[in-house]
């Protein structure tokens, strides 16, 4: 049996957890990381998108070049890689795009211009870019490539 001397206290448990202090300095610890490293990612995000606007763009040149092999010309609009023209569709081998006319990374179309006012002796592909506008500083197309190859 046991006896509880008056002078002894039951001893509490010191619970576990965090102080409010503690818990303060984590807060602006991961704020202090959160400031660094996201306008880092936000960069990677914009230069991913334009690199696979780039990419995008070469695959339909690859398609448009075809289209041109098999026809003899180039397409009138870029539908004519997913569906056969209205004239002269015999020679069309096509889909030439097996999934479709894709947007660009910014979910807009792709403009083709045939024949192109900056190739043209070929045609023109351009996506308007982040900002959505033609003609504008953040345009990417084909056309890119052939002016840094001439210079």
């Amino acid at each position: 049996m046991k006896t509880h001397c008056p002078s002894q206290r039951p001893r509490r448990h010191r619970r576990g957890g965090f102080t409010l202090v503690e818990m303060l300095l984590v807060l602006v610890i991961l704020a202090t990381l959160a400031a660094v490293v996201i306008p880092k990612f936000a960069g990677r995000s914009r230069q991913a998108k334009e690199t696979a606007a780039q990419s995008q763009i070469a695959n339909l040149e690859i398609s448009i070049d075809a289209f041109e092999v098999d026809m003899g010309y180039y397409p009138r609009m870029l539908d004519e890689l997913v569906q056969p023209p209205s004239s002269n569709a015999q020679d069309w081998r096509g889909p030439y795009l097996k999934k479709g006319i894709p947007l660009d990374p910014w979910g807009n179309a792709y403009v083709y211009e045939y024949p192109g006012r900056r190739l043209p002796d070929s045609y023109d592909l351009t996506s308007a870019g982040p900002d959505g506008r033609l003609n504008s500083e953040d345009d990417i197309g084909n056309w890119l490539q052939a002016e840094t190859q001439r210079r």
